[in-house]
Parts: structure tokens; C-alpha cells; sequence
């Protein structure tokens, strides 16, 4: 199996997407996660975010990247609400953290399913409220507040205070909750191709970088991890976004080509290129 090694790290990468700025990636070998170094601090983090190609803050469609980014997102919509009925059919409380412009909670409310998400994105809160979907901008806005379900998409790996917001997240779950996160996975064989080209990386917006043995002891013993589920489509999407990391161009087949490697590896080593981690709350 391909994946990166011990002696590929430290590791500089370059953001690719705000200001060319070179961060160095630390191997944690004990939790087997890397860090961003340095990390930038809070009140100056947010400029990392100021940019049109940020995604997931606009609901752009203008250009290939975003035409396919948006395209694939409605359909993982009803993917994200069976599995959500699949682990919790009775679940009568969703609070999504990092909920961007607000389309998986305005798809999964209903009138027995309450929503609630936390956005730090000004104009992401902006252009959720215009669907009707209104936003807090910080866990400290829903104190005394508990959820059924909680989910986190690819959300993890921008939290500034991780453990805090560990603890925050574990205790705002009812008992028999379910919490969904989903995150990169930097043993993908994509991850090693690209090395740090590879854009699932995201420096400095990503501050953390995970692995299956992250994820499976990351949380306190109350939280029992009951599925992994792949990201099938995420290895095209980065591999199409490391490409022009790489070589400044939109390589659609050579994309495809690696993001179908990524796959092939990963159906024996299930090291995708991103994983969906499930947990249940014991009682």
C-alpha cells in the first residue's frame, strides 16, 4: 500500500489558496495525526478564508471545480440524511458544526426534526439565512441546548481549540446521540502521491491532519465508534485540486486516474482519501 512514510515528515506545504505562505506539517507518531505549524492565531485566522474559490462559504457554480463541487453536494445531501435516519431514526434534534451556507440542514429539517447549526463565516450565516436556515456563529450561542445527532463535515481539522471543543461537542449529545464526522485521511494513497501538492492539506485553514488510529481514540471513552464509511467521491475531487496545486492546470483525466487509484488501494487497505466516522453516545 502507498501512504506517506515517517521520513516524509516534517513536511512544508505551501497555502495554495490564500497567500503562498509555506506551514510545515509534524508527525504526532503517539496519536498518529500531524499538526500545522505554526498555526496562526485567532484573530488573524479568519483572513486564511477570504477568498472567491473557498467553496463551501459561497454557493458558487462558476468554473469546473465549483460546478462539480456543487453538483456532487446535492447528491451526498440525501446520502447524509439515510445515513442520519439509518443510525437515529428517531432523532428529533440536529446540530451541524461548520454548516457553511446552511443546504444539509435545510434539507434533513423537517416538522418532527429541529435543526441548529454553528457557522463562523459571516457571509455563509448571510446567504443561509436567505433559505431560511439561521445560524449561530459559536458553540457558546447554544449553551444548555442538547442534540440527538451532531454532525461535523469535514470540520474537525479547522477547530483552532481541538480538546475544548472535543469536550464541548461530547457534552451538548444526549445519551444513545450520535455524532458524524467526516475528515481527510492522509494515509490515502492520493495523500501520497501528491505529497504536499495534495490539497486535502489546506494549510493553514486545516490545522489538524487525521488518521483512522486518530479518530478511533480521539474521543473519551463515552463515545463508541460504531461505523467507517468511505468518501468515494472525495479522491477525484482532490486529486482535480492537487492538479493544479501541482501543475497550475485542471487535469481532469490524470485527476480521475489517480482519484480511481486512491479508490482501488483503499477497497483493500481502506485507507480512502476521506472517511466518514460514526459514534454513538453511551448512556
Amino acid at each position: 500500500m502507498m501512504k506517506l512514510q515517517k521520513e516524509n515528515f516534517p513536511l512544508k506545504v505551501k497555502d495554495h489558496l490564500v497567500t503562498g505562505e509555506e506551514f510545515t506539517l509534524v508527525l504526532d507518531p503517539e496519536k498518529e495525526m500531524l499538526l500545522t505549524k505554526p498555526q496562526p492565531k485567532t484573530n488573524i485566522l479568519s483572513k486564511y478564508y477570504e477568498s472567491d474559490d473557498y467553496i463551501s462559504h459561497t454557493d458558487n457554480k462558476k468554473g469546473i471545480v465549483s460546478f462539480l463541487y456543487q453538483t456532487v453536494k446535492k447528491r451526498s445531501l440525501k446520502n447524509k440524511l439515510n445515513l442520519i435516519t439509518s443510525l437515529k431514526k428517531d432523532a428529533k434534534s440536529v446540530l451541524d458544526i461548520g454548516a457553511g451556507t446552511g443546504d444539509f440542514l435545510n434539507f434533513v429539517k423537517s416538522d418532527t426534526r429541529s435543526v441548529f447549526g454553528i457557522e463562523p463565516n459571516q457571509k455563509a450565516r448571510e446567504l443561509a439565512h436567505q433559505k431560511r436556515i439561521y445560524l449561530e456563529e459559536n458553540l457558546n450561542d447554544i449553551k444548555g441546548k442538547s442534540f440527538d445527532v451532531i454532525t461535523m463535515w469535514h470540520v474537525l481539522e479547522h477547530i483552532a481549540n481541538l480538546e475544548e471543543t472535543i469536550k464541548e461537542v461530547e457534552a451538548l449529545l444526549n445519551p444513545n446521540g450520535i455524532l458524524i464526522i467526516a475528515v481527510p485521511n492522509f494515509n490515502s494513497f492520493d495523500a501520497a502521491y501528491y505529497k504536499n501538492y495534495w490539497a486535502a492539506f489546506d494549510v493553514p485553514r486545516h490545522l489538524w491532519h487525521f488518521s483512522r488510529n486518530t479518530m478511533k481514540n480521539l474521543f473519551s471513552d463515552k463515545l463508541i465508534l460504531q461505523e467507517t464509511i468511505p468518501m468515494i467521491f472525495d479522491s477525484f475531487y482532490v486529486s482535480l485540486l492537487s492538479e493544479k496545486n501541482k501543475t497550475g492546470k485542471q487535469n481532469l483525466i490524470k485527476a480521475f486516474f489517480i482519484g480511481l487509484l486512491s479508490n482501488i488501494s483503499a477497497f483493500k487497505s481502506e485507507e480512502y482519501s476521506s472517511l466518514i466516522y460514526c459514534y454513538k453516545k453511551l448512556k
